[in-house]
């Protein structure tokens, strides 16, 4: 049985409070349109404030865009968030990802990549866990050339998608018309994934 969600407006810059208004303007002008996650999370401005700030930081991490998008994918993957699903999906393609790479986290299937493969099992595990992965998925995470560094990062990148994951989940995001041909449903008999 789904559970509605609580029921937000969609913000723009016209219509958001004074402390979300020009960080969604800030965002139109980059990106050409407001995110709908953006508009919703002006709703409460400090957790806008703090998902763009977390969002900055973690592209100043060692892992490079393609890594990152392992990393965002399958925590949403694991937390069953169609949004963000479809969202860094569309953003992995822009930033040139491995089409095979990105329709495995979809699919939440193996990633050929050994190292990709490492780093999407390590988060995923983590996600799972609560921040408790297995011996297993740190060894094999540390095997192909990551360091306990990297894991701190990936914490980083996790705890920045939950945040969206979890709003997602609470209000009902609707999805953007940009997002639209990545739309992504939990798939029938995925390998590890928590029901939307």
């Amino acid at each position: 049985m789904a559970i509605p969600s609580f029921s937000v407006p969609v913000q723009s810059p016209k219509t958001a409070a004074a402390a979300a208004a020009p960080m969604l303007a800030a965002a139109e002008g980059k990106l050409g349109f407001v995110p709908n996650l953006f508009g919703v999370m002006a709703n409460a401005p400090s957790l806008l404030e703090g998902y763009l700030a977390l969002s900055s930081v973690f592209d100043k991490t060692s892992l490079s865009p393609t890594e990152r998008q392992v990393v965002l994918l399958a925590t949403s993957f694991e937390n069953g968030c169609a949004y963000c699903m479809a969202a860094h999906t569309a953003i992995a393609g822009m930033q040139k990802v491995d089409a095979a790479v990105v329709e495995a986290l979809r699919d939440g299937t193996p990633i050929a990549e050994p190292k990709l493969e490492a780093l999407r099992g390590f988060t995923a595990d983590v996600v799972r866990s609560r921040g408790w992965p297995s011996q297993a998925a740190r060894e094999r995470f540390l095997a192909t050339g990551y360091t306990p560094v990297h894991a701190l990062e990936v914490v980083l990148g996790v705890g920045m998608k939950t945040l969206s994951n979890y709003a997602n989940h609470i209000v009902g995001t609707p999805l953007d018309a940009a997002f639209e041909a990545a739309r992504w449903t939990t798939p029938a008999s995925p390998a590890s994934c928590c029901a939307q």
